[in-house]
């Protein structure tokens, strides 16, 4: 299993939310050689790809310029989906889509479409068995849900990665109404909304 950072993790999260699973922008505080101190070992990895950007889209984001009037941007790759947790199925960008931009293999018309069509692909995910994730959503769905500290506690993760997995894997990503309540005299707890 890859180790990511948070910040990796971060950066992976709002890639898989984004329509063609552009990681672009950046968090704000990744600028300069923090950025490439992030994103350079994702890459090196395989977990994001650099990908031509399409100029024709007014304000895509780039990561950096090639110098003859194109530009770079990064895309996350099935393995940086399955990093952190998202099941991919057949939904998931065909390999010949995530080689690098530099490689320029030939793609045939159904290889493609293939690779569009998963890009924009809106289906639920379930998370991978045996991911943190997938260990989050099981206890959520008790009947008594679970309070922050048995979250951490059983994932290993702080408490605003935990936030932020309700939020973006499990909430968006998921497509699962996560709710929360505070019973009298007890801490808060959260649950999956049947």
């Amino acid at each position: 299993m890859t180790t990511l950072t948070e910040t990796q993790s971060l950066v992976l999260s709002r890639a898989a939310q984004r329509d063609g699973g552009i990681a672009l922008p950046l968090p704000e505080r990744l600028k300069g050689g923090a950025a490439k101190r992030v994103v350079g070992p994702l890459i090196e990895k395989g977990l994001l790809n650099e990908v031509e950007a399409d100029l024709r889209k007014c304000g895509q984001p780039l990561w950096r310029s090639t110098g003859d009037g194109h530009g770079v941007t990064l895309s996350i790759t099935r393995a940086g989906l399955e990093a952190i947790g998202v099941e991919t199925g057949d939904s998931a960008p065909s390999a010949a889509a995530e080689a690098p931009s530099d490689a320029a293999p030939a793609k045939d018309a159904a290889a493609t479409e293939r690779a569009a069509t998963a890009a924009h692909s809106t289906g639920p995910r379930a998370p991978r068995e045996g991911t943190k994730l997938a260990t989050l959503v099981a206890l959520l769905r008790r009947p008594e849900g679970a309070t922050m500290a048995e979250m951490t506690d059983a994932t290993g993760w702080q408490q605003h990665t935990v936030r932020g997995a309700l939020a973006a894997s499990i909430k968006k990503k998921l497509g699962l109404e996560v709710m929360s309540d505070k019973p009298q005299g007890q801490g808060r707890r959260w649950r999956i909304g049947l």
